[in-house]
């Protein structure tokens, strides 16, 4: 697929900053403004003539000096006094690094999210968007391709942080019956790309690609950037409801081998998963044998509730693919944990496979060691 024009891009992209002066737009208040999605969003939003002004609310100042900083944790019943006067809250504000302990990071991201809507009610606001992701709807062979916006939720908890997503996903379900008058919007991403992290941007760190024999992988991406113009719709009321956002179309496993250059390692499905599932439990890997069910089957979404709206992503999954690329070149991941370039060099090519089938080796000697104490 041919890369649009850049002229193309930055009309698509700024289509909704560049129509003209609005003085009476919303006062847009955005929490986990500092770093990340919220920094980039945060910083759009300021520039954007449709937008009276811009609330930023983190635990440490960023750096778009044409918002109004307020320093605070997003868990802080106080926030509800930062957001007095605001039309629309978008909560960015979740931890989902994939090495913070979990029930760390459930504690902040679901009581910080109940904190933001209880706040944003008691305050006056009258919408607010929510950013999860397309993982909710699960990973299983039958899911339709693609899959719409209003498709039954089938994950589990079984993946990192897709736990707290559900729970943010219910919390957003119910937030209007609970706050009458509030509008919650819930915008939901494929493989999020562009200075992210994730069990899903380090598969592509590996010296080969996991593939699970029997599998069906499908491959959306999206990129930080269309994900930043589709908030911007859903802020500025252009569309509502729960969103699902990233490029046109997918790509086949074959062409995601054939683009990177990067060949594949096939396994039986009870050796990978079973692996997956030792590594983690012994503290090996960041991952939980949940995160493969995302590289096996496809939860390609259509977007179709932003196309309708006249949202188009200004990226292609083939761009987007490259850009992966790009940012991980110089990175090792084995089995999802990051190696340093020691480790790598020791590894190799053949590190995934070994880490995989070495795991209940690894795990036997642990065993034999604790037998030992």
């Amino acid at each position: 697929m041919s890369s649009p024009d850049p002229q193309v891009r930055a009309a698509r992209n700024q289509s909704t900053s560049s129509a003209g002066p609005a003085p009476r737009g919303p006062v847009v208040a955005v929490t986990g403004a500092a770093t990340g999605v919220g920094a980039l969003l945060t910083a759009r939003l300021a520039a954007s003539d449709e937008v009276k002004q811009v609330v930023a609310i983190d635990e440490r100042r960023g750096e778009c000096a044409d918002a109004q900083w307020h320093i605070l944790d997003v868990r802080d019943p106080a926030i509800a006094e930062k957001l007095r006067g605001a039309d629309v809250v978008v909560h960015l504000a979740l931890d989902l690094d994939l090495e913070t302990d979990a029930a760390a990071r459930t504690a902040y991201n679901v009581r910080g999210t109940q904190t933001v809507l209880t706040a944003a009610a008691a305050a006056g606001v009258h919408r607010v968007v929510l950013c999860t992701s397309s993982m909710v709807y699960g990973a299983l062979p039958d899911n339709e391709l693609p899959l719409s916006e209003d498709a039954e939720l089938r994950a589990t908890a079984e993946a990192t942080g897709v736990g707290d997503l559900l729970e943010v996903e219910r919390l957003a379900r119910r937030a209007p019956r609970a706050h009458p008058g509030l509008n919650v919007t819930v915008v939901r991403p494929a493989v999020l790309v562009g200075g992210t992290d994730t069990a899903l941007t380090r598969y592509f760190e590996s010296p080969r690609l996991l593939v699970v024999a029997g599998s069906r992988p499908a491959w959306q991406f999206c990129h930080v950037e269309d994900l930043c113009s589709a908030m911007e719709y859903a802020v500025l009321e252009k569309v509502e409801g729960e969103l699902a956002v990233g490029c046109d179309g997918w790509l086949e496993q074959e062409e995601v081998e054939e683009l990177t250059g990067i060949r594949r390692m096939e396994l039986p499905s009870a050796v990978a998963l079973g692996a997956a599932a030792r590594l983690h439990r012994i503290g090996l890997t960041p991952s939980p044998a949940g995160d493969l069910a995302y590289t096996m089957y496809p939860w390609v979404v259509s977007g179709s509730r932003l196309h309708d709206a006249g949202w188009r992503p200004a990226y292609t999954n083939e761009e987007v693919l490259a850009e992966l690329l790009e940012e991980v070149s110089g990175r090792h991941t084995v089995a999802g944990r990051r190696l340093g370039r020691k480790d790598a060099t020791a590894a190799g090519a053949a590190g995934a496979t070994v880490a995989l089938l070495g795991a209940a080796a690894v795990v036997r000697r642990a065993r034999k060691a604790r037998r030992r104490i």
